[in-house]
């Protein structure tokens, strides 16, 4: 993302020459400019990698076993939000990042697949909204979640009183 300086002849409104070219310049969205620098905190990189990576079909949670279990907990408390940095960790320098995700993949999903769409949404993403060049996305499958899983562990007892 850089700055452009294009020059072209201008023209009256009749549509003849002007009197000299104009100059225009596009900013397409660069970091560091003449009248300043923008900089962007680790904990906004995180959050976008990580509602990107969620976005993808397959990852069935971010995060290892113990972030996750610890986000499940502060989900039930009234008021808890959603960590959506869980199982992301990033490096932000002036212009580049680097991102780290580990996440959990769902039974059956070709997990190449899966990190290949997972590191594209990521770098797409970040590069989109922030202007900063992503360099690496690495990837750690930390387990698979099986549909079994899901199933409720004690059965619906009979009501007691009828």
């Amino acid at each position: 993302m850089s700055e452009q300086t294009s020059t072209t002849p201008s023209t009256t409104p009749s549509g003849r020459p002007g009197r000299g070219d104009v100059t225009t310049t596009s900013n397409t969205g660069s970091l560091q400019t003449d009248h300043g620098t923008t900089s962007i905190a680790d904990a906004v990189v995180s959050k976008i990698a990580g509602i990107a990576a969620s976005d993808v079909a397959g990852v069935h949670a971010l995060g290892g076993g113990a972030a996750r279990a610890f986000g499940a907990i502060r989900e039930r408390i009234p008021g808890g939000t959603t960590n959506h940095s869980q199982g992301i960790s990033v490096e932000v320098g002036e212009t580049q990042a680097a991102i780290d995700v580990e996440l959990v993949a769902e039974y059956g999903v070709a997990i190449a697949d899966l990190a290949q769409g997972v590191r594209r949404n990521i770098v797409t993403s970040v590069e989109r909204m922030t202007g900063l060049e992503v360099i690496e996305v690495n990837i750690a499958v930390s387990d698979v979640h099986l549909p079994e899983d899901d199933a409720d562990p004690t059965p619906d007892a009979e009501p007691r009183v009828q």
